[in-house]
């Protein structure tokens, strides 16, 4: 019988036929990439739980991964708290818990530890289901659980000097949210359990079939073999109302849409844009949108570092840190000119801005792409370095995004239904790309900085390091001089 764990329940939840080939025919199962991201939140996790063990100083430490058969003789002892307890049901449901106290009247405290800064429970996070999950599997080894807990951190705390624990994380009672949805989990688990042990499934298409993009399983492509190139997973924004009408009649392909199909009017372009095989650019709006921009342009990029533990004084959890900038200055005579800079160790870049600003000085359009993010890298700065304040205002009252532009105005179908600008590039630029560079996205370059700066044991090439941050932060800034040319020669 296969083992159930609350990671193959969450599993199960999104795609139950992806669990199921995950437990059965492990040799095929097409691994999704393990990326530097998730290497980073599972570090983080550990790291939060250090932290949380503070809050019982009395706690015992159990083995790491240890077994079932070790918890049952450390709970007889005369220990209240145990860290990483772990008990299996007779259906061979398994459950590891963070901190399970004991409490006076002899039933149990679980205690859930989570290294966000509230309670979720979207479907990426799905925390009172994993509590449920974890009460469970106690109840059903025949233990009262009359609390359950999570331990997050607090959003508002700001480091100053060592970690305080009892600031930095916030206890939350989820008892009643647990109680209120305990019975059809409890079906759930069940359900998962016996769909994980089926012989046989249908091969042929998974749950996810129904879902939008975004919410596809890893093994998406082995069940739905039949999907074909520019499916409608790929119409930007469609919702999964809509996936599921469309698949239900077996319209997979966009030109398979129907005529009288509801779709917005960006995602009508997108169709058209399939079935004519060519872009749709609406010329004159983007004439009078770039008609706007005052010169000198300044292209500008930011790379930042986030930790679930702040790393500095004055950050609190999860804030970005700005360690990198790059900016291509455009002139209306069309020269160009660049500007970096990259932080050599974990400080506030209170030098960077400064030289920023020598470089821009407070004149002309600031082009970004998804500008969201660098005006919100610039309001935290105004807050940490209010002496920036007129400078960091001016940019982000003077600030154009590019890529609203290929999200309502230059829709080519080629971009696969995104308006990022690793999709757009190489279809406008082709003979610009990032596959050459040794850090060739920003999940890498804060991977790569973070290490550098911070871990002692470091023994890479240290200018070699920076050469390769500042190549890739360079060439996303030129990237957006090189979007903007092909855009000007097209409006001519």
């Amino acid at each position: 019988m296969h083992q159930l764990t609350k990671t193959d329940f969450k599993y199960y939840l999104d795609c139950p036929e992806s669990i199921w080939l995950l437990k059965n025919k492990q040799q095929v199962y097409p691994k999704g990439e393990f990326s530097l991201f998730a290497e980073k939140l599972i570090k983080e996790g550990y790291e939060v739980e250090t932290y949380a063990k503070q809050l019982f100083p009395n706690g015992l430490n159990l083995p790491e991964y240890g077994s079932p058969e070790q918890t049952n003789q450390a709970l007889t002892n005369t220990h209240n708290v145990y860290f990483q307890p772990s008990f299996i049901t007779a259906k061979n449901v398994f459950a590891r818990i963070d901190v399970l106290e004991r409490l006076g009247d002899g039933t149990w405290h679980i205690y859930e530890v989570k290294s966000s800064t509230s309670i979720k429970n979207d479907r990426k996070h799905r925390q009172i289901e994993d509590a449920c999950f974890q009460k469970y599997v106690l109840t059903e080894c025949g233990y009262v659980v009359s609390k359950v807990s999570i331990i997050h951190l607090n959003k508002e705390y700001l480091k100053k000097g060592d970690i305080v624990a009892n600031e930095l994380l916030e206890i939350a009672d989820i008892t009643d949210a647990v109680d209120n949805i305990y019975s059809s989990v409890v079906n759930q688990i069940n359900a998962a359990s016996n769909f994980i042990n089926k012989e046989i499934i249908n091969e042929t298409v998974c749950s996810c079939k129904y879902k939008t993009r975004s919410n596809h399983c890893d093994a998406f492509n082995y069940f739905n073999t039949t999907i074909p190139d520019y499916s409608i997973y790929e119409i930007g924004r469609i919702s999964a109302k809509k996936v599921g009408l469309l698949a239900d009649n077996e319209q997979l392909a966009i030109i398979d849409i129907p005529l009288d199909f509801e779709l917005n009017v960006n995602q009508q372009t997108q169709v058209e844009s399939v079935k004519q095989e060519q872009p749709i650019i609406n010329q004159s709006n983007i004439k009078k949108e770039l008609d706007k921009l005052k010169f000198p342009l300044h292209f500008i990029d930011y790379e930042t570092y986030a930790s679930a533990i702040p790393r500095l004084d004055g950050l609190s959890p999860h804030k970005h840190l700005t360690f990198q900038v790059s900016i291509h200055t455009l002139t209306e005579d069309n020269t160009l000119t660049h500007f970096e800079y990259l932080l050599d160790d974990m400080q506030m870049p209170t030098d960077m801005i400064q030289a920023m600003q020598d470089f821009t000085g407070i004149t002309g359009t600031f082009v970004s792409w998804h500008a969201s993010f660098e005006i919100g890298r610039n309001k935290d700065l105004i807050e940490w370095l209010p002496q920036f304040t007129n400078y960091l205002t001016y940019i982000n009252e003077h600030t154009f995004d590019l890529e609203t532009i290929f999200k309502k105005d230059y829709i080519d179908y080629r971009f696969h239904g995104s308006s990022s600008i690793k999709k757009v590039l190489p279809v406008l630029c082709p003979n610009i790309s990032y596959s050459d560079l040794d850090v060739n996205n920003g999940t890498m370059a804060l991977d790569t900085w973070g290490r550098m700066v911070l871990d002692p044991n470091f023994n890479e090439d240290i200018e070699a390091t920076r050469k390769n941050l500042l190549d890739y932060c360079e060439l996303d800034t030129l990237a957006m001089v090189k979007i903007y040319e092909v855009l000007k020669e097209t409006i001519k």
